[in-house]
């Protein structure tokens, strides 16, 4: 029997979908419950934890080190989290967000801010990824109650409707070009407040964000799925998506169907 029947459907409001196609961006409120986190918080955070023994202090990292602790592919190693990321009422409403039949898996990641950890830099996910679609699509879900002071993402509205911005990778670099970038294009700032444990984001892949540092003693912890749309294919393979291509894509070649035993169709539109 599953732990947590994730097939359950959630409505998506129209504000929703209108707001990710606009402004690149939009917040789905209470799209797993209190009882559902409980169910997959632990696993996750026993993950992040074991990563966090192998690294050094926060203060002794550099930018992009102090901004989270990262772990991926957790789908592979915990019943319950496997649960979680192939679910199906997560994936329909990315479908249904991006307006698809159907949505495969790219990866999974958890994200952990630590107390006083630092920033995270400006910058636009898809120019890590080998995926010949502008049909990609985060979800953004804390595992605990995130206050206003804390902070969740902060997007650049409207940015994604302009493809690549800059070339720099999520650092320092990438903080100052893409800043200077917001400032010369007049983004609007926005992010969506405090969000409840379940509660969820979803931003598309060429959307602009970064996030504040956590100045509290909150363990921040975040699960992310990242989802693109069924048919896709495997783009040209650049230096800048090369990791992604031989890690989440399984090594598929440029051209072929982004179709592998990694990247499961999570959702699909009923015939």
């Amino acid at each position: 029997m599953p732990l947590v029947d994730w097939s359950t459907p959630h409505s998506v409001h129209p504000t929703a979908v209108r707001s990710l196609r606009e402004r690149g961006h939009c917040v789905v409120r209470g799209l797993a419950t209190a009882a559902e986190i409980a169910v997959v918080k632990a696993p996750i955070e026993r993950a992040v934890s074991q990563r966090q023994s192998d690294v050094v202090a926060v203060e002794d990292r550099d930018t992009y080190g102090k901004a989270f602790l990262q772990v991926g592919n957790l789908w592979q190693t915990d019943a319950a989290i496997k649960e979680f990321v192939f679910s199906a009422r997560c994936a329909r409403v990315a479908a249904e967000l991006l307006g698809v039949d159907g949505v495969r898996l790219y990866h999974d990641q958890a994200l952990a801010k630590e107390p006083h950890g630092g920033h995270t830099p400006w910058h636009q996910d898809q120019q890590y990824w080998p995926l010949d679609t502008t049909n990609t699509i985060t979800m953004w879900m804390p595992l605990v109650d995130v206050p206003a002071d804390v902070g969740t993402m902060t997007f650049a509205s409207g940015s994604h409707l302009c493809g690549e911005l800059g070339p720099w990778i999520i650092g320092d670099a990438s903080h100052v070009g893409f800043g200077d970038v917001v400032e010369q294009q007049q983004f609007a700032l926005e992010t969506h407040g405090a969000l409840r444990a379940g509660d969820a984001t979803f931003h598309l892949g060429w959307t602009l964000h970064c996030a504040p540092a956590n100045c509290s003693d909150l363990f921040r912890s975040v699960m992310t799925v990242i989802y693109f749309a069924d048919g896709t294919r495997v783009a040209e393979i650049k230096p800048t998506n090369w990791f992604d291509q031989q890690v989440w894509l399984d090594k598929i070649p440029a051209g072929d169907l982004a179709a592998g035993p990694l990247n499961p169709v999570l959702w699909r539109q009923p015939e």
